[in-house]
Order: structure tokens, then C-alpha cells, then sequence
């Protein structure tokens, strides 16, 4: 994947662009992603993928004109049409998945084919999300993964994620997007999506994980409810990683929108 840069109308605009075929744009989850990231990858094997920093991630400048959800949607609908593109597959994991979806309820006529993998945006007390902002690096992949050490391994290539060290960079590296990300995503991820999901048209695929325990899978079936037509796939022994966890799978699932 090629890392681009293209300029918007609050901030330039950080992007991995790879792969041919229809026109897919992919918007990552508030871990942030890489060149490297294997789904990334999977997907450019079939699609002509986009896939846009959210600005404050990786080496992308911050935005502090961006401010809310309604920021966060617009922003990335002009990182769309300066990407030049009509229509494209829009597909979205976690906090990318919230923005797809306000970006469908927003502009309806604008999206046909829509991928949710295990997004953020509604609530339920009965099922609360757990607090990632308050979550130590050393429990992340128990709540991310359906296998925990493997998780543990990916995330830290075989570092000590108890070692103070460790701990300081950790922190230091994610404070800049994870403080972009608690705009939308802090102290709750409601900002009255649900009250929007039946204004999407599009076509929609919704991919979960049945052992999430970031986002409980009940989570799927309102948005399933929700979006009038979606299809649920639920992914057996994989957790809100799913696309790490369960590549090929998900890949394969998102194939089907085209």
C-alpha cells in the first residue's frame, strides 16, 4: 500500500491507496492502521482500496476544527470527492464503522454498498461498552481478541506490555489519536446514530465477531434492526479484531458487496 497525502479543506489528509479493481474506501477503527495491516491487503487483492488516516493518526497533522460527529462525517465525505471517487464500497470497522454509517445516513443517495465491521455509535445500558479510554494497554487484548495471547503477541510483537517503559511510549504514542477519537467516541459512542440508520439505502453487510467483548455482539443485531435489509454475518472464535483475527473470512464477506 502507497501512503498519499491529499489536501482537504481543514487539513491534509493522510491515505494507503492499493490494489485494482471497484473503487473501495476503508476507514479504520480508533487503533489506527498501516501499510502492513493484512486486511489492507486482503482487500486490495480484489478492490482499488482507499484508506484515509482520520487526521491526528499515524504522521497526519490533527484537526481541531474537527470537533463532533457531524465534523467527523463531513470531513471524510470531502476526503471522497477529493479522492475523485463515485459511489465507492464504503466500508468501516469500529469508529471507521460510526462514521460509514452517519456518512450513509447523511448523504443516503451517495452510498449503495455499505460494510459495518463491529462499528461503534449506539448504546445500551443493559449492554454497556466497555470504556476504552480507561482500558491499560496490558488488558487490551483480552478486550480486543478472541484469543488473548495471540492478540497480545500482534499488538506488542513479543514486548513486555507491563514494562514501565513499554508503558510510557504506549501512552505517549496513542495520546494524539486516541484523543482525536474521544471526540466521537468518549465517554459514550451516542450521539444519536440510532435515531438515523433508516435513512440508509445502501446495501449493507454487518460483520461480528461472536466472542466482541469490546462491543457486545448485541450491538449486530440492533444495527441489523436498524438498517432496513442488512445482513448480519457473525464470525465464529474471533473478537472486535475480527479483521485481524479473522482476515480472509471478513474479506470474503465484504467481497460480497461488490
Amino acid at each position: 500500500m502507497d501512503l498519499k497525502t491529499l489536501d482537504t479543506p481543514h487539513v491534509p489528509v493522510r491515505y494507503f491507496e492499493g490494489g485494482s479493481g471497484p473503487d473501495l474506501v476503508f476507514l479504520h477503527g480508533a487503533g489506527g492502521v498501516t501499510a502492513e495491516d493484512p486486511f489492507l491487503k486482503a482487500l486490495a487483492k480484489s478492490h482499488h482500496v482507499y484508506a484515509p488516516l482520520v487526521p491526528g493518526y499515524g504522521d497526519s497533522e490533527e484537526a481541531p476544527e474537527i470537533r463532533d460527529m457531524l465534523d467527523f462525517t463531513l470531513h471524510t465525505w470531502d476526503v471522497v470527492a477529493g479522492l475523485g471517487l463515485k459511489d465507492p464500497i464504503l466500508v468501516g470497522h469500529s469508529m471507521g464503522g460510526m462514521i460509514a454509517a452517519e456518512m450513509a445516513a447523511v448523504q443516503p443517495n451517495d452510498v449503495s454498498r455499505l460494510g459495518l465491521i463491529a462499528p461503534a455509535g449506539l448504546w445500551d445500558d443493559d449492554h454497556p461498552i466497555a470504556d476504552l479510554f480507561a482500558t491499560m494497554p496490558y488488558e487490551m487484548p483480552e478486550l480486543l481478541f478472541h484469543d488473548a495471547a495471540a492478540g497480545a503477541a500482534l499488538m506488542t510483537a513479543g514486548r513486555n506490555v507491563e514494562d514501565p517503559n513499554f508503558l510510557q511510549t504506549y501512552l505517549v504514542t496513542n495520546a494524539r489519536q486516541l484523543g482525536m477519537a474521544g471526540r466521537i467516541l468518549f465517554p459514550i459512542p451516542e450521539r444519536g446514530l440510532s435515531t438515523r440508520l433508516y435513512r440508509i439505502k445502501a446495501k449493507t453487510l454487518i460483520v461480528w465477531g461472536d466472542s466482541d467483548r469490546l462491543i457486545p455482539p448485541v450491538y449486530a443485531h440492533a444495527f441489523k434492526k436498524g438498517i432496513r435489509g442488512a445482513e448480519l454475518v457473525s464470525i465464529p472464535e474471533a473478537g472486535h479484531m475480527v479483521p485481524v483475527e479473522k482476515t480472509e473470512a471478513v474479506a470474503e464477506a465484504i467481497g460480497r458487496l461488490g
